[in-house]
């Protein structure tokens, strides 16, 4: 992303339904060289992990599947009106609304989560403490094929009537 599309991707983030305007979050960007830093905390998270010698190395290359990868954290804060599933929430739409933003731009944008997100040491080297939670990692970039698109779903058993309420 160019540096005005990156701005707009950041005010998309902060610009989330947000009880109270805690700002629960924390954002973290890897561009350009910065992101062997990423590599280098998944190949030790890895290692820690007793994965294969093989599957090491492949996690010091999964950071340079896009030019920019941003990590969103939940930064909890106890309070009396914002419980943590809420401000979950709000980090959880911060990352979309960065999707979202990154998507209207022609851009390309990948959540993910998987075993680095659950890692004790990814978390520590994000500064997350007991109450945190990485809620994923966006990747972005332009994309190298085409996109593709959900299959068009049914929504009709999601979306019930007070009738059904009542029963």
């Amino acid at each position: 992303p160019t540096t005005e599309q990156l701005e707009i991707i950041k005010k998309a983030a902060v610009r989330v339904p947000d009880h109270v305007n805690l700002s629960p979050y924390a954002f973290y960007q890897f561009m350009g060289s910065d992101r062997q830093v990423l590599a280098d905390i998944y190949q030790q998270a890895a290692r820690l992990n007793e994965f294969s010698e093989e599957r090491v190395e492949q996690a010091g290359q999964i950071p340079f599947r896009a030019p920019l990868i941003i990590t969103a954290c939940l930064r909890y804060q106890k309070h009396e009106k914002v419980p943590r599933d809420e401000q979950f929430a709000t980090t959880a739409c911060a990352l979309m609304a960065m999707q979202q933003a990154a998507f209207a731009q022609g851009l390309g944008a990948i959540w993910r989560t998987g075993w680095p997100a659950q890692s004790d040491y990814v978390r520590e080297q994000f500064k997350c403490s007991e109450d945190d939670e990485i809620v994923g990692f966006l990747y972005i970039g332009t994309p190298a094929v085409p996109t593709p698109i959900k299959p068009e779903k049914d929504y009709s058993p999601y979306f019930l009537t007070a009738n059904q309420v009542a029963e």
